[in-house]
Order: structure tokens, then sequence, then C-alpha cells
């Protein structure tokens, strides 16, 4: 009498991570997962660390989840893990407002976003 069980998002292979409220605009975020996507993950955590971008150390946070995921969660070996998928999205966006001269506001728009990545394992060919 109990409700079916949800079926996977992703595909048996695979194994996904989403971080939430990244203060930092999408476009700028979008920069850091471009130069990750299609990479080894070893390789791909290499460049995230010695990255200048301040969001970077988050979305290696990120990245580190979804390896996780993989490995404890699905059985999948850490070593032939590819990131397959990195996208982002928007999120809230607080305004907030700063006097100027003549009596005008200045708008001051403070956006969010979110990042979700998946990694595939690949079989390395001989």
């Amino acid at each position: 009498m109990s409700k079916d069980k949800n079926p996977r998002r992703v595909a048996d292979n695979e194994a996904m991570a989403k971080l939430r409220m990244l203060r930092t605009s999408p476009q700028k975020l979008n920069l850091v997962a471009a130069m990750i996507r299609g990479k080894k993950v070893d390789k791909a955590l290499t460049d995230l660390t010695f990255s200048k971008k301040r969001i970077a150390l988050d979305v290696k946070k990120c990245l580190q989840s979804a390896i996780a995921n993989a490995e404890n969660n699905h059985n999948l070996d850490v070593d032939e893990l590819v990131v397959a998928e990195a996208y982002v999205g928007k999120n809230l966006t607080m305004k907030r407002g700063r006097p100027r001269a003549r009596g005008r506001f200045g708008k001051i728009i403070k956006p969010f976003s979110e990042i979700t990545i998946k990694v595939r394992q690949v079989e390395e060919q001989a």
C-alpha cells in the first residue's frame, strides 16, 4: 500500500550535485563552469584549486559533492569520472539602493545563482 519509489533523475552511470544561493551573478559563475565542462574530475579539481576566481572554491565544493555521491550512493569508479554537465541558473536577486545627487536613487542589484554538476563514468579505451 506504499507509494512507488521515485525514478532516478540521472542515468545509472551518472551522479549529480546542486549548489544553491551562491552570491555571484550567473554570468560570472558560468565562466567557472565552462572551465571544467568535459574534463576528467581530477583535472577539473586541480583547475578549480588554482583558479583566481573567488567563486571557484564553491564550485570545487559542489564538484567534490558530486564525486562523493557517485562513489558512495551509486558505486561508480572515481578514476573514470568525467564532468558531463555543469550548468548555471538564476536564483533570487536582492534589490538595494543608494541615495544619489538631486534626490535620485541609485539601484544596486545583488544577484544570486545556482550550479548543477553531473559527473559520468566513462570507460577508458586502451
